[in-house]
């Protein structure tokens, strides 16, 4: 029983910091109030989602720039990055094993896998099988690019939409602690409120 107030009261308190995070970024979001009903924000621009998308995809790391996300810069540039190291060293590994192949089809005995003495380090058939693992491995590789690349595009898009995101003191959830004098345990409790 001890242990399910435990796991109540974590929850209870993440919510908390959760609200708590919400009244600090409602000092990013500027908001002038034109009269008690109407709110009007000075820096929505309805086109910065898709022109963060524009430039992260012209330039990825560019939109996360147009954001002020300049963290996140580095980390686009090492994804994109792994990918093609990869596809480099795959690309390298491939023709080695293709170039030997290709030798040893024309007849010829002395490539890179072939000992001395003239026995096999890597077989025939394990020539090909190399090949057909590098050569998968490559198009993985582009695959890991691409997926980089797009999510750059899409996380500058995200960005920018949450940036201009309402955040406003109308919709708050709190969460309560209140302890019982009668019976002497805690009781938790949840408050959502929207004010009109």
């Amino acid at each position: 029983m001890r242990t399910k107030h435990l796991i109540l009261f974590l929850v209870l308190c993440l919510i908390a910091s959760t609200n708590y995070a919400q009244q600090d970024s409602l000092a990013i979001v500027t908001e002038k109030v034109v009269n008690q009903e109407n709110v009007a924000h000075d820096d929505y621009d309805p086109l910065a989602p898709a022109r963060a998308a524009f430039y992260s995809a012209v330039l990825p790391g560019l939109g996360q720039a147009y954001n002020g996300s300049y963290w996140k810069i580095p980390i686009a540039y090492a994804g994109i990055g792994v990918g093609i190291y990869f596809y480099s060293a795959n690309q390298k590994q491939y023709h080695r094993y293709r170039d030997a192949y290709k030798r040893r089809i024309a007849g010829y005995r002395d490539d890179e896998f072939i000992n001395e003495d003239g026995s096999f380090l890597v077989s025939t058939e394990g020539l090909i099988e190399a090949q057909k693992l590098y050569q998968r491995n490559k198009e993985i590789s582009i695959l890991v690019t691409i997926g980089v690349y797009i999510l750059n595009i899409v996380d500058a898009n995200v960005d920018a939409h949450l940036r201009q995101f309402n955040v406003s003191e109308d919709l708050s959830l709190k969460p309560s602690h209140e302890f019982n004098e009668i019976n002497g345990k805690n009781s938790f409790g949840l408050s959502l409120n929207y004010n009109f």
